[in-house]
């Protein structure tokens, strides 16, 4: 195992590597095209799933599938995106990214059968990749110091988290008035003007990108792969993951299962995205104590305890408000987690590789795990979510204990120098 040295100061380093101002303006500009991107492609097919259906002729269910689709093409993208990222740095590709969406918006809203909408959302799995957070957090952790990048990424996803849900009343009211096609078309438009060209002139460059990740160096993908701690971070996330997208998906209907009104059944869920913005705004002060891997590990302890516990109190609107609480609150520390845990166990050179191989196993577990559930059914589907949060605990705790990065490459080392060399593909 190689010992982690202080990188030297990189002679050629840029402001936007160095200047915690640059840091802020990425901040804001992913936090306004995060919103766009997951706004139009994302929070508004919801609110078009029906119109659509009825204007193509189709199922809703057939309609529905096109999520499925963005989802399957989104995780096979993953990795070369995160590679891509880390050869490349993020201006081109986030440009790109978002120049796909735009593309991926318009042809949703010319197609004419299932097929066509299917095709459009293959683009948006794509856009999707390539241009929202994973993306983002693979920037502002080259960019931001230590001290600063758990604040970063948290100002992101709690200004895009709170912005996007204000595309459901806008995309319904914006049908009323131009039709579900219009509507993309006004979305597109919104990507056009505002994400591309900011991504184009705000986003470090490549040579600045890379200097900012050589600077502080970072382990391999062959030797995270053969670390324990890899494996172990991978399966807190899929089990995490899997059992928040079960719950989502079925809460409501268990909810009027067990003796609640429709609209009790309806509400309940509201506490999970008040919990997600609670929880996020405790975070930074306490990931700066105690470590980010061992709040995250109290989190996802606590959303195992909640899902185990709702079987016995559910009808108990008190209680299993308190129960729906818990599962808020792991979901809304698991997405600032990923990033900042990543970056302090493998460290920033190949962050964003890291992280693809990351994304692929918790998408299909996110895609998967409410099919399980829902072939459970009953109170069984929340025992076995909160057995599989538990787990991911148990697991991400022995993440969390102390030790030297597993085989970080110093970044004075001839292996990371040369990822900054120009024209030079990293290893």
């Amino acid at each position: 195992m190689t010992a982690e040295v202080a990188p030297p100061a990189c002679p050629g380093s840029t402001r936007a590597t160095r200047d915690p101002a640059a840091a802020r303006r990425l901040v804001i500009v992913f936090a306004v095209t995060s919103t766009l991107a997951y706004g139009a492609m994302s929070q508004s097919f919801s609110v078009l799933l029906v119109p659509m259906a009825t204007d193509l002729g189709v199922t809703r269910t057939a309609v529905a599938g096109a999520a499925t689709v963005s989802t399957i093409v989104g995780a096979l993208a993953a990795l070369p995106v995160g590679s891509l990222l880390d050869r490349w740095g993020g201006r081109m590709l986030m440009t790109t990214g978002s120049a796909v969406g735009v593309l991926a918006v318009v042809a949703w809203s010319r197609a004419v059968d299932i097929r066509g909408v299917y095709l459009a959302f293959a683009l948006v799995g794509m856009a999707l990749a390539m241009s929202t957070y994973e993306a983002a957090f693979a920037v502002l952790v080259a960019v931001a110091d230590a001290a600063r990048r758990d604040g970063a990424i948290l100002a992101v996803t709690m200004a895009a988290g709170l912005a996007t849900s204000f595309y459901y009343p806008l995309t319904g009211w914006l049908e009323t008035q131009l039709g579900w096609r219009g509507t993309l078309l006004v979305h597109a438009a919104a990507l056009a003007v505002v994400a591309v060209p900011a991504h184009f002139l705000v986003v470090p460059d490549r040579r600045s990108h890379r200097l900012g990740s050589v600077r502080r160096g970072g382990t391999p993908v062959g030797a995270a792969l053969r670390h324990p701690r890899l494996w172990l971070l991978g399966l807190a996330l899929v089990t995490q993951a899997g059992a928040v997208a079960a719950f989502l998906l079925l809460m409501v209907g268990y909810f009027v299962d067990v003796g609640h009104s429709p609209a009790v059944a309806a509400t309940l869920p509201v506490v999970v995205g008040i919990m997600q913005i609670t929880s996020r705004l405790c975070l930074a002060p306490l990931a700066r104590r105690f470590g980010m891997a061992r709040v995250a590990t109290v989190a996802f302890a606590v959303q195992g305890t909640g899902l185990l516990l709702l079987p016995l109190v559910a009808t108990s609107v008190p209680f299993a408000l308190v129960c729906v609480a818990c599962v808020g609150v792991g979901l809304g520390v698991s997405v600032v987690a990923k990033p900042s845990i990543v970056a302090d166990t493998f460290g920033v050179a190949r962050f964003a590789s890291i992280i693809g191989l990351l994304t692929v196993p918790v998408a299909l577990s996110r895609a998967g795990a409410p099919l399980g559930a829902a072939w459970l059914g009953d109170w069984r589907f929340l025992v076995a979510a909160g057995a599989a949060s538990l787990v991911g605990a148990a697991a991400l705790g022995l993440v969390a204990r102390r030790g030297p990065r597993p085989g970080v490459t110093p970044a004075s080392s001839p292996d990371v120098m040369r990822t900054a060399a120009p024209g030079r593909r990293p290893a």
